[in-house]
């Protein structure tokens, strides 16, 4: 079992490698962190967002069937995301086809007025690129507000998660690990 980071060219540059060890980390896994292959559909010019749904769709219709990926992949995108029925979303997992999403425009202080702060970015996208990769191996969300699996719905309750899982969500991600893959 292999972890993939796609790393869109939209993204922050310089934070691939702080993020991928931060993943590794909690996931107690090595991760890797390639140039994001996939061009990026599903552009909605009435919200000037991207449809994070057709770009999952899209990932399993263009790239894990022709090339037969297996690997549980997350693509890192600057491009600011949304799924009908929300605003926004930090980001999106299809655990049937092992890919996510997470999108670093809502993930960075400059977005809320803030001043920027690599360290803050970095920090949110460990948590939300592990929390995105762990639903790609069957976790759901949980209610304890500092677990990575927590559900966030804004930048605070974001960073008042951890990064790393309550004794719970632990158990299930080391059961998950452990289970063979099936195709």
């Amino acid at each position: 079992m292999s972890f993939l980071i796609f790393w869109d060219n939209s993204s922050p540059q310089g934070l691939q490698g702080p993020v991928a060890r931060g993943i590794s980390g909690i996931l107690e896994r090595p991760v890797e962190v390639v140039e994001n292959p996939v061009i990026l559909r599903g552009f909605d010019r009435t919200r000037n967002q991207y449809n994070a749904s057709r770009i999952l769709t899209d990932m399993q219709d263009i790239y894990t069937r022709q090339h037969g990926i297996g690997d549980h992949i997350l693509i890192v995108t600057g491009k600011d995301l949304y799924i009908p029925g929300r605003d926004f979303v930090f980001g999106l997992a299809r655990p049937n086809i092992r890919a996510s999403i997470v999108s670093t425009a809502r993930l960075r202080n400059g977005y809320y007025g803030r001043r920027e702060d690599v360290y803050d970015a970095i920090d949110r996208l460990i948590k939300e690129g592990t929390h995105e990769i762990a639903h790609t191996l069957g976790l759901d969300h949980c209610d304890d507000i500092e677990c990575i699996m927590f559900c966030p719905n804004t930048l605070d309750e974001l960073d008042r998660k951890r990064k790393n899982l309550c004794p719970q969500c632990r158990e299930k991600l080391t059961l998950a690990l452990e289970e063979p893959i099936q195709d």
